[in-house]
């Protein structure tokens, strides 16, 4: 297939890179020119211009940072204009499921057909095409995307337009949480005079354990807050789930404290941390190095 990717990040360039490796013929934009050129030496094909990437294109997928943005470049920077009729948009950003069915509209208008397909599973899974894909929209379109998600991870289709981005929100309240009880529980070991490392490997394997005890924990161990997926974008899908929650009427305080420690941390520089760098708000909180 000719697919272009829009968005050649932490996510969007592992995926890129997979899907040249996987024989189609990829076509690549991002905002800052030198991210997409990186693919150049797995095959793809750099454009300056969103619409200049998607002309002719099977499938358009989008990697952006927020639903704002995808609708920036799908309907203001001349992407939708540019797409075949008989189209597919595979949008695998982050966003909000009210945004999500506002672009799966807009561009129904134009007889172009979408997906909201975001992803769990970080740079890791993105690396060696394990990621967890939620995928809301028309099984026709599913069964049509299929050949490409098979390329990154594992597909699920949740439900109808929207429901795919609900469900990442779901995926991104259990991760933030996760991380926030994992970090002050081994803080809590070590003030008291363990060794945070040991507690850890004693933990795993019991009720306890968790792929985020494992790689956020160990993160924690090493005190290793390089980004893979950053305390920015954990806020943006905690303030995303809150603001679903508020639209059909549901209560989530537990969400709520979180979305607080995670905006204090960056209230405190911690913006560009990984995620796991909530860790380091909750020591600092306790005078803890």
């Amino acid at each position: 297939m000719k697919i272009a990717v829009l968005g050649i990040g932490l996510m969007g360039f592992p995926m890129g890179r997979r899907l040249c490796e996987a024989g189609h013929t990829v076509h690549v934009w991002n905002r800052t020119l030198n991210k997409a050129q990186r693919l150049s030496s797995a095959g793809a094909i750099v454009h300056a211009q969103p619409a200049d990437a998607v002309r002719d294109a099977d499938v358009v997928i989008t990697m952006l940072d927020n639903g704002a943005i995808v609708g920036e470049v799908l309907f203001d920077m001349g992407v939708a204009d540019a797409m075949p009729s008989s189209s597919l948009v595979v949008d695998m950003s982050s966003i909000k499921p009210v945004e999500a069915r506002d672009h799966a509209a807009r561009l129904n208008e134009r007889h172009i057909t979408y997906l909201d397909a975001p992803v769990s599973g970080g740079t890791i899974g993105a690396d060696n095409g394990t990621l967890a894909i939620m995928v809301g929209g028309k099984a026709s379109s599913f069964e049509r995307a299929l050949p490409i998600f098979h390329v990154f991870g594992k597909a699920i289709h949740v439900g109808p337009t929207g429901a795919g981005q609900l469900t990442k929100l779901a995926n991104q309240m259990i991760v933030g949480a996760t991380i926030g009880i994992v970090a002050e529980a081994l803080l809590l070991c070590e003030r008291g005079g363990a060794h945070m490392g040991k507690v850890k490997e004693a933990i795993t394997g019991g009720f306890a354990d968790s792929r985020i005890l494992q790689v956020h924990g160990q993160r924690m161990v090493e005190r290793d807050f390089t980004p893979r997926g950053r305390m920015s974008v954990q806020l943006k899908d905690l303030r995303n789930a809150l603001s679903t929650a508020a639209e059909v009427g549901f209560d989530a305080p537990i969400t709520a404290l979180f979305e607080q420690l995670y905006a204090q941390g960056i209230e405190h520089g911690l913006a560009d941390l990984d995620h796991s760098g909530l860790f380091v708000e909750l020591a600092s909180r306790n005078g803890m190095a």
